[in-house]
């Protein structure tokens, strides 16, 4: 997987996170897929997807902490 597929926000201010991730992700085609990288389990993120963009994602963790979690999110 290339850089270009994935999406580390370790460094993005938190109150930035959440748009930047559902933004690269309204972009994807179907079947697209990216990694995103953070510092911190991201399951209220996973939450915030099932609310608003039911049945159209796929989540699979690739990595779970204690540092970095990887989780690969795709478009249905």
């Amino acid at each position: 997987m290339s850089n270009e597929d994935e999406l580390d926000i370790r460094s993005v201010h938190p109150s930035q996170r959440h748009p930047m991730i559902f933004e690269k992700f309204d972009n994807l085609a179907k079947g697209e897929k990216f990694v995103l990288i953070n510092d911190h389990d991201p399951k209220p993120l996973y939450y915030q997807f099932q609310a608003e963009r039911t049945g159209t994602f796929g989540w699979d963790y690739l990595e779970s902490g204690p540092k970095t979690w990887r989780v690969q999110i795709s478009r249905k």
